[in-house]
């Protein structure tokens, strides 16, 4: 316990002396990654550094407020700023000011996995394998810190340069501490849970599912519940994995590691077992994977984004220049702590 005390010590200190005195006007942007409800996701640079790029999340404080998020907000930000794993996007500094707040985020310029999945169509074991293999250890580091994280799927996950792959956007997770439960209603209708649909209270084998989703959804190109719209896609999800078709394509290991995670009862899912998490690691789909490799980087990806520069933006979507009058002002305070 007194390592993890030290260690986010010894992180926070690291994020405060390189960043703190950093101010929003000392960056400059560079191009648009990513837009959505809630704001933009903009490529910056400190200072005319060169060398170096950073995601600069802008978040409007009045979408936030208005679809209740602040509490969502503040958990993202706390979670984020303590994480210290090569799996996970690193959170350096965050700024606000009357409209918006900003998160400085490491920079994945290999892309979001959803835009290669799109692009190849579906993946093929290998190299559903690495990608499922980075995400179980990005789980490993939450659920050892008791966060459930609740918001996997193809979008949220990032390639870095060397082709590795990071979890981002912690507006679900949440901390949940061991052997307690949480109730908010929350996710991606075809990644969530049944015990999340039924609200009997969820922890980290939510997280279990969903990888049984991604896993699914990587091998086949599409999840394995997907209704016409969220209350379909439910009812699909409660009917249980056994009614789905699993395609042929699909490997006899692969498609009993899906079916496993994937339990309806959420302790009886492999990783909620006594042998925790190990016993994924140790499943047969994953006989002979290459853990070490993985945690050291030695391991080649099986997909090397073409990265050429740190400001290298073509592994994203284009989007337009922001053309919407600017948001009003949120002066009730509730992100003082932001």
């Amino acid at each position: 316990m007194n390592e993890t005390i030290n260690e986010l010590k010894v992180g926070k200190n690291k994020v405060d002396s390189e960043y703190a005195k950093l101010k929003l006007t000392d960056l400059t942007m560079i191009a648009t990654l990513g837009v959505g409800g809630f704001g933009r996701v903009e490529l910056v640079q400190v200072n005319n550094d060169k060398s170096r790029a950073y995601a600069l999340k802008i978040l409007k404080k009045h979408h936030i407020v208005e679809t209740r998020q602040q509490e969502h907000i503040m958990n993202e930000k706390k979670i984020m700023i303590e994480a210290r794993s090569d799996f996970i996007v690193r959170l350096y500094k965050t700024f606000k000011d009357r409209k918006f707040l900003y998160m400085m985020l490491e920079a994945c310029l290999g892309g979001e996995l959803w835009t290669v999945l799109r692009d190849k169509g579906s993946f093929d074991d290998n190299t559903t394998r690495f990608y499922s293999a980075c995400v179980v250890e990005a789980f490993v580091y939450l659920h050892s810190r008791g966060i459930v994280y609740r918001d996997l799927k193809p979008e949220n996950l990032l390639l870095d340069s060397a082709g590795y792959i990071k979890l981002v956007d912690f507006g679900f997770a949440k901390r949940v501490g061991h052997g307690r439960k949480t109730w908010t209603f929350c996710g991606t209708p075809e990644y969530v849970a049944p015990e999340i649909i039924l609200n009997k209270g969820h922890d980290i084998s939510a997280d279990y599912w969903s990888l049984g989703i991604l896993m699914f959804e990587l091998l086949t190109g599409s999840p394995p519940f997907a209704g016409p719209d969220p209350m379909k896609t439910y009812n699909l999800i409660l009917k249980g994995i056994d009614a789905v078709d699993i395609p042929r394509k699909v490997t006899k290991n692969a498609a009993s590691l899906v079916k496993k995670l994937c339990r309806d009862n959420p302790m009886e899912r492999l990783g909620y077992g006594r042998g925790g998490i190990r016993e994924i690691q140790k499943h047969m789909w994953f006989d002979s994977f290459n853990w070490d490799g993985l945690r050291n980087k030695t391991l080649k990806p099986p997909i090397i984004p073409l990265v050429k520069s740190a400001v290298d933006t073509s592994n994203f979507d284009d989007y337009p220049e922001e053309e919407e009058a600017p948001p009003p002002d949120d002066l009730t305070g509730w992100d003082k702590d932001f």
